[in-house]
């Protein structure tokens, strides 16, 4: 009952399918959804590297409905990156901040199937193309989902397999990490096999732009 009143919440969001569809995949990866302070509804922001421009501007160019002339901005290189970044940033809409109470609670995304049942195939793909790599000689695949505790990240494994048939394992990779006492953090990744990568292909590929065609590219 409780999913439902959900579902029927989700549907009355005035915006496009296309774009909410964009919204809910971009937020497991690149994006997130925010209320800054002084603002009463959220934004979306998407950041990238300048290197993945094409990718970006073909983003924006299906968001027209929440993007405004002052959206895109470049930001100077940080982290271990030495490229410069791209950040889009939307206007603030009442109809982002009801997307933003079904997903966020206290500026922080929450992992739950209720919301993550509305997403689509062009959901999955930017997803994919967000946070997937092709891995072991690029005929297997990963989602880095190390932003996501254990639980979140059973949750999205569950998803894929129970709602798109994608078999996969969740394992935790060790990175060096000094703030911890044993000198690392584990983070928990979702892994996909030969025969689930190319299903997964063939559900995402109808969506995937030129320029990011590298990313389902198997051997």
């Amino acid at each position: 009952m409780k999913n439902t009143h959900k579902l029927k919440l989700y549907n009355q969001i005035s915006l496009s399918d296309y774009s909410k569809s964009i919204i809910l995949g971009s937020i497991l990866g690149d994006g997130c959804l925010k209320i800054y302070k002084g603002y009463k509804n959220a934004r979306l922001s998407i950041r990238h590297s300048i290197i993945q421009q094409d990718y970006l501007m073909w983003q924006i160019n299906q968001l027209t409905e929440i993007t405004n002339p002052k959206s895109l901005q470049i930001q100077s290189a940080s982290g271990y990156s030495k490229h410069n970044k791209l950040l889009y940033q939307s206007k603030a809409l009442p109809e982002l901040t009801q997307l933003y109470d079904l997903t966020y609670k206290n500026n922080k995304l929450k992992i739950k199937r209720s919301w993550l049942n509305n997403m689509t195939s062009l959901s999955l793909a930017i997803w994919w193309l967000d946070d997937g790599s092709l891995i072991g000689r690029k005929k297997k695949g990963v989602i880095c989902t190390d932003g996501f505790d254990i639980k979140s990240v059973n949750i999205l494994s569950n998803y894929l397999y129970k709602v798109w048939g994608i078999e996969n394992r969740v394992a935790c990779i060790k990175r060096l990490n000094q703030r911890y006492p044993q000198g690392y953090k584990e983070y928990p990744r979702i892994w996909i096999g030969t025969i689930a990568m190319r299903k997964l292909i063939e559900i995402i590929k109808e969506h995937v732009p030129e320029s990011m065609k590298y990313k389902i590219e198997m051997k």
